[in-house]
């Protein structure tokens, strides 16, 4: 809008107008990066902060330079929760999960690792973690490389896409773990996927099938077949924007 105004100076004479024409700020929904079990009384999420440069301006995202920028510790802000009750741990805590979020897709599978630890789950967990570069996008480095060394952790592939060459991404790491990724999957895992819908999930979702087809000995009809499974048994699940 402020564009807008710029380029053509007095098209809206009354303030009252250009109020009215100015829509609802929508809802900013971030997934929630914390488990109860592990943090009582607490709510953590995990957000990039959106800056750019255009027409002559630097911009910012609206929320996310508002908890960078324009807020402080200890003020109150107004929240809501939006509840997704098809995006949950396996019931049987003794079952394997393979977590595939990179950049800001690794927050529910960081609760994930904390609840399983609070509640004792036995179950392996699996992660591809992806970002541009590891020595400043390495989201959580601490805590994911201390639960690997302690085995709460079982598997940890990371994908930075600018620290070689070859851009490299987590469906890429996924395909050299091909075998080990089927293993799991016949041993019951639940797959898990979570970050950008408009190119990383369908890139991911293809390297199931890939996966599905190649290990499995299987047609691509087959393979589409056996994922579309997976679904029903509630054992791949997605939250993709």
């Amino acid at each position: 809008m402020i564009d807008l105004l710029l380029e053509f100076p007095g098209v809206i004479e009354d303030p009252a107008d250009l109020v009215a024409m100015l829509p609802k700020l929508t809802p900013r929904l971030y997934s929630i990066s914390s488990s109860p079990a592990a943090h009582a009384g607490e709510v953590h999420t995990t957000v990039a902060v959106v800056r750019f440069h255009a027409h002559n301006r630097e911009r910012g995202g609206v929320c996310s330079t508002l908890f960078a920028d324009r807020a402080s510790v200890s003020d109150r802000l107004p929240i809501y929760i939006q509840s997704n009750k098809s995006f949950r741990l396996p019931t049987d805590s003794c079952a394997p999960i393979i977590m595939i979020g990179p950049g800001t897709g690794i927050a529910p599978f960081r609760g994930f690792l904390h609840e399983r630890r609070a509640t004792g789950a036995s179950g392996r967990n699996w992660l591809f973690f992806g970002e541009r570069s590891a020595s400043t996008d390495y989201l959580y480095r601490g805590e994911l490389e201390a639960m690997q060394a302690d085995g709460h952790l079982t598997r940890l592939d990371t994908a930075f896409s600018r620290d070689q060459d070859r851009k490299i991404y987590v469906q890429d790491r996924m395909l050299e773990q091909a075998q080990t990724f089927w293993s799991w999957m016949q041993d019951g895992a639940s797959v898990y996927v979570c970050g950008d819908a408009s190119r990383m999930a369908k890139d991911v979702h293809a390297a199931i099938q890939t996966i599905v087809a190649k290990q499995g000995g299987m047609s691509t009809e087959a393979a589409e077949e056996y994922v579309h499974s997976l679904k029903e048994q509630h054992r791949y699940h997605r939250d993709v924007y």
